[in-house]
């Protein structure tokens, strides 16, 4: 049986965890970043899992992870 293709384009945006569950980086940090508060910025830095409904889609694209 071949070997599954890894999506590259998620694979540069999720790193899998000890635990099995998928990080990710926050959107909404790249631009019209005046009007948004330190608060607000400061909290986007910070990763964020995967959600439920999106682990198995990730995980399909990911087959190797």
């Amino acid at each position: 049986m071949p070997k599954i293709k890894t999506r590259r384009a998620a694979a540069k945006r999720f790193t899998v965890t000890g635990s099995g569950e998928f990080k990710r980086n926050k959107a909404f940090k790249s631009h019209i970043l005046e009007k948004k508060s330190p608060k607000r910025k400061r909290n986007l830095r910070k990763a964020a899992l995967a959600t439920a409904a999106d682990k198995n889609r990730v995980k399909r694209m990911l087959p190797y992870a």
